[in-house]
């Protein structure tokens, strides 16, 4: 970075659904995706643009895997195309598998075999515990109204845990999913407006047996090194830089909450203006903590299919 240009920063969203409609053209044009998908195929032993594309439930390991690939193939692309040279990288939750790619710290083959085993894994897992836990999302709600219900649940004997910390005035949420239509009354009562459900639910300390099944049978095998690009968690804002802390920042996302504002405020401190972001991202650059915080420069499949004369640097 030359003096007086501002920082720059690649976060990789978290998993979104994603049609085959979506992503299946740049999958099929983009060269550096066809690399990538073609090493994903060797991986796994089958063609997961076919899995992708006739998968009849919702991330599905094919839409994982290829979730993956879109978003790496992005920032490799704009690498090239954009002249994109970033100096710190991060994700937000599954993005996390992309960033230790990114960053040096994961092969791209190990990434993909760890994305579908960890799917096998959390199915597994929730056919059997915790199949009456939910994650609510929800927006317009600050912290002290967040404050009120979850009091209220602490009267009534509830248990809940916040799964992220989007912005100052969005969330996610675990609850028990008898609580589900209460929850999004009192949330609409302050104002508030649930928005997503998902299921299998996410980040909560209670499944700890779900990370130490992730640690035993799949990030244990993975042969990680010390990243060369500085990854910030964003569990707590930390920079992560050794191969030990990557190691433990892709199994906390099992158990740990996401606390996005938390690592965009490492990164202003560490001077970052710009936040470029990598992939499908219908959320985490686009709140509004983040967009008066920095210069947010989408890259999207679609942005990569666009004719492009010239070079157009953005970092």
């Amino acid at each position: 970075m030359s003096a007086g240009t501002p920082a720059t920063a690649i976060a990789f969203p978290g998993i979104r659904q994603s049609p085959f409609s979506d992503l299946g053209k740049f999958l099929l044009i983009n060269p550096v995706a066809r690399r990538l998908t073609e090493i994903a195929d060797d991986t796994l032993g089958y063609s997961t643009l076919d899995r992708y594309r006739q998968a009849e439930t919702a991330y599905s390991p094919g839409e994982r895997v290829s979730f993956l690939v879109t978003c790496l193939a992005l920032a490799r692309w704009a690498e090239e195309a954009l002249d994109l040279r970033p100096e710190w990288c991060l994700g937000a939750s599954f993005g996390n598998t992309a960033a230790a790619v990114y960053s040096g710290s994961l092969d791209f083959a190990e990434a993909v075999w760890l994305t579908a085993r960890w799917n096998d894994c959390v199915e597994d897992y929730f056919a059997e515990n915790h199949g009456d836990v939910v994650t609510q999302s929800f927006a317009r709600t600050p912290e002290p109204q967040l404050t009120e219900i979850l009091r209220e649940l602490d009267e009534a004997g509830e248990w809940y845990e916040i799964a992220c910390h989007v912005d100052d005035d969005f969330w996610m949420l675990s609850v028990r999913e008898h609580r589900l239509d209460w929850l999004r009354t009192a949330l609409r009562s302050r104002g508030g407006l649930p928005m997503y459900t998902m299921r299998p639910p996410m980040h909560a300390s209670v499944f700890a047996p779900l990370r130490d099944t992730i640690e035993r049978e799949l990030v244990d095998r993975l042969d990680l090194r010390d990243p060369r690009l500085p990854i910030v968690s964003d569990h707590d804002g930390t920079v992560v830089g050794t191969a030990a802390q990557v190691r433990r920042l892709l199994l906390d996302g099992v158990v740990r909450t996401v606390r996005w504002p938390a690592a965009m405020s490492t990164l202003a401190g560490h001077g970052v203006e710009r936040l470029v972001m990598s992939g499908p991202d219908g959320l985490w650059g686009r709140v509004d903590g983040v967009r008066k915080a920095f210069d947010v420069v989408p890259l999207t499949p679609a942005v990569a299919l666009r004719p492009r004369p010239r070079r157009a640097a953005v970092a």
